[in-house]
Parts: C-alpha cells; structure tokens; sequence
C-alpha cells in the first residue's frame, strides 16, 4: 500500500534554508515510511511567503490543491507565521501602533485559519479512507519581542485547539526557544536541516493512530 501526502504551507513546507531532502516534509516523509513500514508518495504544495489569508484562497480556487487533499492520507500544514512578520515589518515605530498591527493581524489569522480547518474538513468530508492532519506550531522569529512572543503563544494555543481523534498539533515553541542559534538558517527566521529535523520529530511523535 501506498499512502499519499500532501503538505501545504508556508516556506516551512518548502524547507527554506536546509539542503534539498532536509525539510520537514521530506524527513517527516521518511520516519512515516518507516513506522507505517509502507511507501509514503509526498506532494508539496508549499509556497514561500504564503500567509493564512493566500492559503485560504488557495484551498477555494486550486482544483490541483484540491484534487491532491482529497486524496491524501498523510496531510501537514504549516501556516501562520508570515502573518506576524508581515505585520512586525509593516507597523509604526511607536509601541502603540506595533501592537496594535499585531493584535489586528492575529485576529486576521485566527480567522483566517479557521476558514483553512474549516475547507479541509469540507474536503475530506466524503473520503472513505482514513486520513490524518498534522499542524505545525509555530516558533517564535523575534524571540527578543515580547509581543512578538505573546503572538505566538496565542496563535498555537488557538490551533491546537484544533486537535481531535485523527488531527494533531506539532508543538515545537519550546524546543526553539533559547535554541534558535542551533536551529535557525542564517536568516534567523527559517530553521536549518536541525530545525527541520526536531520539526519532523514532533510530527512523527504524534503517531499514525487510524492508518495501516
């Protein structure tokens, strides 16, 4: 049997800033393969800069999107943190403004991720065959913010609230806190192959409960 993925998602799901085959998804493809002790066909639809609202539009208007979650079994989705860095960039200098472009872009993204849950539920809704969807938490880009920090927290609390008998979340917030030197690319924001590989880590800890 061959189980299909579908990862969608930011530059997380492309694996910006590791080799090629040292993402997530290709590492994660790897450990399912050998728990499942069975092929695993991935599909990545990642886009870099991809932010909750462009995922959105892109689960209602892409037939290929479409077409390849309604086959999948193994499902990843990585979304969320574009929103904060988009809205850290674009605010004022004064503390005010910051915080207020970030409460109105979490609010934005809250609702933005709901619709997401919301279409892929939809989707999936007249499959017969057994399928789970994984949530990548998110880490913390400006761990010397603090608001940037409560962003975060907030976000991944909202998202794993997500989480029932076939869905899971990926907490990783503690794991990059105080490592993002080891973890994080040259950049500071993206993850490195390490980064990648502690991501990969916590997927495959959620377990295949309901496939094979």
């Amino acid at each position: 049997m061959v189980y299909p993925y579908t990862a969608i998602g930011d530059s997380l799901t492309t694996g910006f800033g590791a080799l090629p085959g040292n993402g997530f998804v290709p590492v994660y493809r790897r450990m399912a393969e050998g728990r499942l002790r069975s092929p695993v066909a991935p599909v990545n639809l990642g886009v870099n800069g991809l932010t909750t609202e462009g995922l959105k539009q892109r689960l209602r208007s892409s037939a290929a999107y479409r077409s390849a979650l309604q086959d999948a079994q193994i499902i990843t989705l990585s979304i969320g943190g574009n929103d904060l860095i988009r809205a850290a960039k674009s605010a004022g200098p004064r503390p005010g403004e910051f915080q207020r472009a970030l409460q109105n872009a979490l609010r934005n993204c809250k609702r933005n991720f709901s619709d997401i849950m919301g279409t892929l539920s939809h989707l999936k809704a007249g499959t017969r065959s057994p399928y789970i969807l994984r949530i990548v938490g998110l880490y913390n880009p400006y761990p010397q913010v603090d608001e940037a920090t409560e962003w975060v927290r907030q976000f991944n609390r909202y998202a794993a609230d997500y989480s029932s008998y076939n869905v899971g979340f990926a907490s990783i917030y503690h794991e990059f806190a105080g490592n993002e030197r080891g973890l994080l690319f040259l950049d500071h924001i993206h993850p490195n192959g390490r980064g990648y590989r502690v991501i990969a880590g916590k997927l495959d800890a959620l377990g295949y409960r309901g496939l094979g």
